[in-house]
């Protein structure tokens, strides 16, 4: 089946296994579950509090420092930023 055809691909083509899943996930659940999902900082932040604070992972050419600066200064909030 798929799932076989998926750990061959990843034995003998490790290259090809990020597409090759995503066309398993898409077959099987739906292309909706690898589409990127639009991010809306206000609907992150309501979720937020001071016990579970936004925390970005970033990945190459991302970055949300300047729309997360906007969104703190339009509601007068204060914003502390680490760098790991």
């Amino acid at each position: 089946g798929s799932l076989q055809r998926l750990l061959l691909v990843r034995c003998m083509a490790p290259d090809k296994l990020v597409p090759s899943i995503q066309a398993y996930v898409s077959g099987v659940l739906g292309p909706r579950y690898i589409e990127p999902q639009a991010f809306r900082l206000d609907s992150v932040f309501a979720d937020s509090s001071a016990a579970v604070p936004l925390i970005f992972v970033l990945s190459s050419g991302s970055d949300p420092m300047a729309d997360l600066l906007r969104f703190a200064d339009e509601r007068h909030k204060q914003v502390e930023t680490v760098s790991l």
